[in-house]
C-alpha cells in the first residue's frame, strides 16, 4: 500500500491512538435517562439505529458509571437528541457528582416514569431489550414504542468539543459548455 509522503506511520491501536482516532468522529449528542430513586442520566455520543424492522436503537455506557446501576435494572429508558442551543444540558448530564435534573434543566415525568428533558430535538422512549457487556462498557439495545421530534439543528459532538452544522449550501450549478 503505498502512502503519500507526508502520511504519518501507523502505529498501535492502543487507547490513547483510538481515543484520538474517535476525536475525528463528529457525533449527535443524546441523553440517555432512566427512572429510579433518583432518576438517573447521562450524556451520550454512542447513540445508533441498529435496525429499522424490528426498531432497535442502541448506546453505550460505561460500567462504571454511577448511571450504570440504574440503567442496568431499567425496563424503559429515554433517549433525548440535543439541539444545537443545548450545550449546557450536555455540560450537566456530562458532570459527575452534580443533581442533573435541578434547575435550569427543564424535565417532567413521562410515560413508565422516564424523565423527559423539555426542548430537545427529539426524544424516544424505548423498551430495553437487551444489554451486552464487552470491555469496560455495556451496549444497551432499546426497541422505541414513542417519540417526538421537531425541527432545528442538532448538538454535535467534535474533537472534544461542541458544534453545530454550518447553514446549508447550494451546491454550485453545473453549465454545459
Amino acid at each position: 500500500m503505498n502512502q503519500p509522503a507526508d502520511s504519518p506511520e501507523p502505529v498501535d491501536a492502543d487507547v490513547a491512538a483510538l481515543r484520538t482516532l474517535l476525536r475525528h468522529q463528529a457525533s449527535t449528542v443524546t441523553v440517555v435517562t432512566a427512572p429510579g430513586a433518583p432518576a438517573v442520566g447521562f450524556t451520550a455520543t454512542s447513540f445508533t439505529s441498529v435496525s429499522l424492522e424490528p426498531p432497535i436503537v442502541s448506546f453505550c455506557l460505561n460500567l462504571r458509571s454511577s448511571s450504570w446501576p440504574t440503567v442496568s435494572r431499567s425496563r424503559y429508558v429515554g433517549v433525548h437528541l440535543l439541539g444545537r442551543h443545548q450545550q449546557e444540558v450536555a455540560r450537566t448530564f456530562a458532570t459527575s457528582g452534580v443533581d442533573r435534573f435541578a434547575a435550569p434543566t427543564r424535565w417532567r415525568v413521562g410515560p413508565e416514569g422516564v424523565p423527559l428533558i423539555e426542548g430537545t430535538l427529539a426524544w424516544l422512549l424505548c423498551r430495553v431489550v437487551d444489554r451486552v457487556a464487552v470491555g469496560d462498557h455495556a451496549i444497551v439495545l432499546a426497541e422505541p414504542e414513542l417519540l417526538r421530534h421537531g425541527a432545528g439543528s442538532p448538538l454535535l459532538y467534535h474533537r472534544g468539543r461542541y458544534a453545530g452544522l454550518a447553514e446549508h449550501v447550494e451546491p454550485p450549478t453545473c453549465r454545459a459548455a
